[in-house]
């Protein structure tokens, strides 16, 4: 099955049964004992495996563990390294730059970018650029993952650049809603805006 032809709420569900099959130690694996461990609809959980899995579970069998996995690292693309490049390489930026767990779920940051920086320098071994080796960096090495680290008012035209460099998809941090052409794909994450839930929840 297509990725493209998975809902946005299955596709954020799959990541979750990826780390829970990891740790499973069963040949098998049931829709049943994955609902129980996140508290899912059983129903919905069938489904998503379904949606993803090239084999049927089997009635009191369930799924094959290790099948399954690689049919969701599968379409979550973790089968290969997608390599990217973050702009912005404050506590946040340095924060993400420097977290090893990016590995297993597909990713590789592969340089940094910063308007402080002036000459090319190196983070824990990630390679530091000024702001002026962006476009080249990014065709050079075929990047087609941007990630945005800045405040607000620079982002969208940090944007700008990296999809004008060839940048196809954007992981957002900054707190904006940043504008795309046609076929490039912003995921945000706009803490502020998980803030206002929660408070909101508080404060009921």
């Amino acid at each position: 099955m297509a990725s493209n032809s998975l809902s946005f709420q299955t596709l954020q569900r799959l990541p979750y049964y990826l780390d829970y099959l990891r740790e499973v130690e069963t040949e098998n694996v049931s829709s049943t004992s994955i609902a129980a461990e996140f508290r899912f609809h059983e129903v919905q959980v069938r489904k998503d495996l379904a949606s993803v899995s090239r084999l049927a579970g089997q009635p009191r069998k369930g799924f094959a563990t290790q099948a399954l996995i690689e049919d969701i690292e599968d379409i979550l693309g973790y089968g290969h390294i997608d390599e990217a490049v973050i702009v912005g390489v404050g506590h946040l930026g340095t924060a993400l730059a420097n977290y090893t767990g990016f590995g297993k779920y597909g990713l590789k940051i592969v340089a940094g970018f910063d308007i402080r920086i002036e000459h090319a320098d190196c983070l824990n071994g990630l390679p530091l650029y000024p702001m002026d080796r962006l476009d080249p960096v990014i065709r050079e090495g075929g990047i087609r993952l941007g990630i945005i680290t800045v405040d607000g008012a620079h982002a969208q035209s940090i944007c700008d650049q990296l999809v004008e460099a060839g940048v196809e998809a954007i992981w957002n941090f900054a707190p904006v809603l940043l504008q795309v052409p046609e076929g490039v794909i912003v995921q945000n994450e706009n803490m502020a805006c998980a803030l206002a839930v929660l408070s909101h929840h508080l404060r009921k």
